[in-house]
């Protein structure tokens, strides 16, 4: 009966960690919940809705330990930094409910966004409600809206997640050329490699 419980428990195990907890926000799609407040490293809530510019909206689902993140945080600032620019808000969503107890703890995410200079949001997506709606399921993964609040790309920061000296295309930054320019989006889409949100339970 052991083996049989044991068995059960290790097929269970590996079906929730290849789990797609919802369907990706297609293309197209409006900012989901975009009027949720969400508490931020400020100490203030704040909504998508408070977050996004005149141009658009870079949400982007992001950690503090995950490996893959500390890999692109050069890349994250800098980008981010950009879209700021463009007059594209910028919010990371700390999804990790988890480790929300532990190394995604909002005294972790204040100690790590100053660390990095974030001059962004980075507030906690409580329950993951907000990676459900969007269909996250890594960090990094990045969802870019533009100024009608319109999903017009989802994935990588750029072609070459795991080496940035290889990268051949920044698509994010093309995106966000894009949409700047009242162009449609030519690359809608790429393959995000991270870590797997910490879903609770």
């Amino acid at each position: 009966m052991k083996k049989v419980f044991f068995a059960v428990s290790a097929i269970a195990t590996i079906s929730f960690a290849f789990t797609t907890f919802s369907e990706v926000l297609p293309i197209g799609a409006s900012i989901p919940k975009a009027d949720l407040k969400l508490k931020d490293i400020s100490g203030k809530e704040v909504s998508l809705k408070d977050a996004k510019k005149k141009n658009g909206l870079l949400v982007m689902f992001s950690c503090n330990t995950c490996p893959w993140v500390v890999k692109n945080q050069s890349r994250t600032r800098e980008i981010a930094n950009y879209a700021l620019s463009k007059e594209i808000g910028v919010i990371l969503l700390n999804s990790n409910e988890g480790q929300r107890d532990d190394a995604d703890s909002f005294s972790e995410m204040k100690a790590y966004a100053t660390n990095q200079g974030y001059k962004w949001y980075y507030a906690v997506d409580a329950n993951n409600v907000l990676a459900d709606e969007f269909g996250a399921n890594r960090t990094p993964e990045v969802f870019l809206f533009n100024g009608d609040g319109k999903h017009v790309y989802h994935g990588a920061i750029d072609d070459n997640p795991g080496d940035a000296s290889n990268v051949q295309r920044k698509h994010l930054k093309e995106a966000i050329d894009e949409i700047v320019s009242g162009k449609d989006v030519s690359v809608k889409e790429s393959r995000s490699m991270g870590c797997q949100i910490k879903r609770k339970g």
